[in-house]
Formats: C-alpha cells, structure tokens, sequence
C-alpha cells in the first residue's frame, strides 16, 4: 500500500504557464520535434530503401538488419542531440515512462507528445515525398494481435528500463555518459528480435504517423497499448525497487 501511495505521489500535473506556455517547455518540445523527425526518417528511410533495391527488402535478412541498425543509429542521434535540452524521451512510451515515475509533469509530456507526433508526421511525409511510397508498421502473417501485443510490451519494457537504469536513476554515474549508446544499442536488438513479427515499433509516434500517410489503420492500437503497458510497467518497477523515494519532488530535467 505503501508503494502505491508513493507511485501517486510522485505523479504532477503541472501548470500551463510553466509546462506547456513557457519558452523552454516549448524549446524542449520542439527538441522532440527534430530528435523524432531525424530517427524516423532514417529508420523508415532505410526499409524503403531495401525495398526499392530488393522485393520484400525490409523483411529479408539483409533489410532486417539494415533497418535495426538504422533505428539504432537514429535512437543514438535522437536522444543525444535532445538529451541537454528536453531529456531525449524521443517516444511516447519514454516519455509516459517518466511521467509515472514523478519525473516529467503529465502537461509538459502532452507537449512532448505533440512534438514527437509532429516530427514523426513530417518525416513520413518528407519521405512520401521523395521517395513516392511509405508503409505502415504492421504485423506480419500469422501473428494475431496478442502475439503483438506481448512482443511490443516485451520490446518497450526493456527500452524503457535502460533508460531508466542509464539515464534516469540518480544513481547512474558515469554509466549515463553512455546512456544514448546503450539506448540505441536496447532498440537495435528489440528489432532483429522483432521486425520479422511486429515490425518492432516500441515508438507509439512511428507507428502513427506511417499509418496516417499511409492511411492504413489495421491493428493501430497494438502499436499504442503495447509500447504504453511496456514502458508503464518498467517505470513502475524501476522506481519501485531501485529509486530512493526519500524526497516526492520530481526530478530536474537536466536528470533526464
């Protein structure tokens, strides 16, 4: 019961003025904005590509690969060029993450979450653009969504709880000079894992906005309740076990 009371404790509402109207709530949202856009249209990027070069590229072996380390690389990027500014959430399910374990308000991560959408929307359109085609994320025969739903909850799980082992703990040290690396390194392998099957999303914002360009909303939800459950019950857990409750104040975002 205890531990119950301190999870809704630790949860902040925040204030217009300070989460959502203020020039640095805006500053970090669009540091969202840009970090989203550069990982997806890499990610995404690299699967068109392996299938403008090769039929079915981006479920060969080859293009499985090639679109893992794409989103490794654009996880990387993402969260580095961000971290100083607005965290590096560069995800919804990070950034719902957080907000359970007392470390960003629910209004500054709505406007986290308008600025991932947006920048995720903008590359998918940058891309149907240039490259006359994009695909949504989506499951693959002979997966039912409930297979999907493990996988994403299962994939997201350990994203989220890297970060919060490498980048939120206030006892990480100097393991959060590599927290982008092994971010990264968490969302390349949760691909090769699960491209094949699901398309490997753990990124709410991805999967939105190829459904909207594509406007293909089969299975959708899978993509929102897997990512959101996963990275809810790391943070949960994480905080629970291993996070000094001492102090109920919400960390600074210079933390994360």
């Amino acid at each position: 019961m205890a531990r119950r009371v301190i999870i809704v404790e630790r949860l902040v509402v925040g204030r217009m003025e300070h989460d959502v109207t203020d020039p640095n709530a805006l500053k970090s949202a669009f540091a969202e904005f840009v970090s989203v856009l550069i990982l997806v249209f890499a990610g995404q990027g690299a699967s068109i590509a392996f299938n403008k070069v090769t039929p079915d590229g981006a479920k060969s072996p080859a293009g499985i690969i090639a679109a893992s380390l794409a989103h490794g690389f654009g996880f990387f990027i993402g969260v580095s060029i961000s971290t100083n500014i607005s965290g590096g959430h560069v995800n919804p399910a990070v950034t719902f993450g957080a907000f359970l374990g007392g470390h960003i308000s629910l209004l500054r991560g709505l406007l986290y979450w308008v600025g991932q959408l947006l920048g995720s929307t903008v590359a998918c359109l940058l891309l149907k653009f240039c490259t006359n085609g994009i695909t949504s994320i989506a499951l693959s025969s002979g997966v039912n969504v409930w297979e999907a739903s493990v996988f994403e909850i299962v994939m997201t799980f350990g994203l989220v709880y890297t970060v919060y082992a490498t980048a939120i703990d206030p006892k990480k040290g100097h393991i959060g000079t590599i927290a982008p690396l092994a971010i990264g390194f968490i969302v390349a392998a949760n691909n090769l894992a699960g491209a094949a099957f699901v398309g490997a999303s753990m990124n709410p914002a991805v999967s939105f906005a190829s459904a909207l360009v594509s406007w293909d909303w089969a299975s959708h939800w899978v993509y929102w309740a897997g990512p959101l459950i996963g990275g809810g019950i790391a943070a949960i857990i994480y905080s629970l076990l291993f996070i000094s409750h001492e102090t109920h104040e919400p960390l600074p975002s210079s933390e994360f």
